[in-house]
């Protein structure tokens, strides 16, 4: 059975089959080979990023958002990949980021804009989600307030709500165990306990799948990503 492994990222099939001839010569057994060859391609590891000049850096970083949306603080860390590290691998991506800020290809009020839009409309994710959303991409807390405020202030949280529930196609609980399932996954998409009970008590829940839940308080801890 042929046996190639790759070091530093060239092909090495020639390089081990005079090593497999010098070791069965020697007496090795071919399981024992095997395990030489397998420990020789777990340390070469994975293949490092090509260190990019300031042009080709330039022209990741378009590639990059022509294909997703970025904030500035998202952008920063994917170039700081491709570039060295010290103060001259960072001189050319802030020089990178200022240039896509001046040619109007990377704007955060953008991004936190329509990154809002997209979750409301299609995932019907509630204020908080998107709140914490855009905190973790390393969108600005008052952007973030300005954002909500507009995208969620005169929005009817409860009808958000309903849309979502209809949309995870979810049935109404049965017990108090179902119900407090809902309750988390409600939550998770970033919806007060206040909208999610109002919800709960115009969905026809049983009282007794109700009860004794109320007292569940939201806090500041960051969400899971909703099923």
């Amino acid at each position: 059975m042929p046996f190639s492994i790759k070091e530093n990222g060239i092909l090495c099939s020639i390089r081990f089959t005079v090593f497999r001839k010098n070791a069965l010569d020697l007496g090795h057994s071919r399981e024992r080979i095997a395990t030489v060859a397998f420990a020789s391609q777990r340390k070469s590891g994975p293949k490092k990023p090509r260190t990019l000049d300031p042009g080709e850096l330039y022209e990741y970083a378009v590639r990059s958002l022509g294909s997703t949306m970025r904030t500035v603080a998202g952008l920063k860390r994917l170039l700081r990949r491709r570039v060295e590290p010290g103060e001259a691998g960072d001189a050319s991506v802030e020089a990178v980021i200022l240039k896509l800020k001046q040619m109007n290809y990377l704007n955060d009020t953008r991004f936190a804009a329509d990154y809002t839009r997209l979750r409301q409309e299609n995932e019907k994710f509630g204020r908080r989600r998107v709140q914490q959303d855009l905190m973790q991409k390393g969108v600005h807390s008052e952007l973030i307030a300005k954002t909500l405020s507009s995208a969620y202030d005169d929005l009817d949280e409860a009808e958000l709500c309903r849309k979502y529930i209809a949309r995870k196609r979810m049935k109404p609980p049965v017990d108090q165990k179902e119900t407090a399932r809902i309750i988390g996954r409600l939550m998770r998409a970033g919806f007060s306990t206040k909208t999610i009970f109002k919800v709960l008590k115009s969905w026809n829940v049983a009282e007794e799948a109700i009860d004794g839940l109320e007292s569940i308080e939201e806090d500041d801890t960051p969400f899971t990503p909703s099923s």
